[in-house]
């Protein structure tokens, strides 16, 4: 176990709240009323699956450790266990068959707003809260969504992005 890798999970899940309750005090309309969805309950238990020896060993081992060939393979099986547990990444969402081109399922929206969460916790960590949109911007044409989720996320980050102009100012 790594005091490193540690207080980096921390500081991650920290910021992923941050996001969360900013959402929730400064643009609550997006955490539209589902009959028994709490919202901070999706926020409480991110990432818990990267306490999982399997998860946690392998990302330690690949952010503070040693790599070698068999490390990053860990590294990488990990990472493909993470977002198969977790429905926050939109990875978890694409069915690949035999019998044709991966589809892109409707993410649940509970788990879109756990997601934009968790992108934008690097923003907070960075200190700059407009970083999310040119992240989004680089990484979207790799990213396999659904139409309807792809339509959701740009709503929602178009939303972010007007609210905070509206609070905190334009970018600089």
């Amino acid at each position: 176990m790594s005091k490193e890798y540690d207080e980096r999970l921390k500081t991650h899940i920290a910021n992923v709240r941050k996001a969360y309750f900013w959402i929730k005090k400064s643009l609550p309309e997006v955490l539209i009323d589902i009959p028994g969805v709490d919202y901070s309950w999706y926020i409480d238990f991110h990432d818990d699956s990267k306490t999982i020896p399997d998860e946690y060993d392998a990302y330690d081992n690949h952010l503070f450790g040693k790599q070698t060939k068999e490390s990053e393979e860990k590294y990488l099986r990990a990472k493909l266990e993470h977002r198969h547990r977790n429905p926050h990444h939109w990875e978890y969402w694409v069915l690949y068959t035999s019998d044709g081109p991966p589809v892109a399922l409707d993410m649940e929206y509970p788990y879109i707003i756990e997601m934009i969460c968790d992108w934008w916790s690097f923003s907070w960590a960075a200190g700059d809260l407009f970083a999310l949109f040119d992240w989004y911007a680089e990484h979207k044409k790799y990213m396999r969504m659904s139409k309807k989720t792809r339509k959701t996320v740009e709503e929602i980050l178009s939303k972010l992005e007007a609210k905070i102009i509206k609070v905190r100012g334009p970018r600089k």
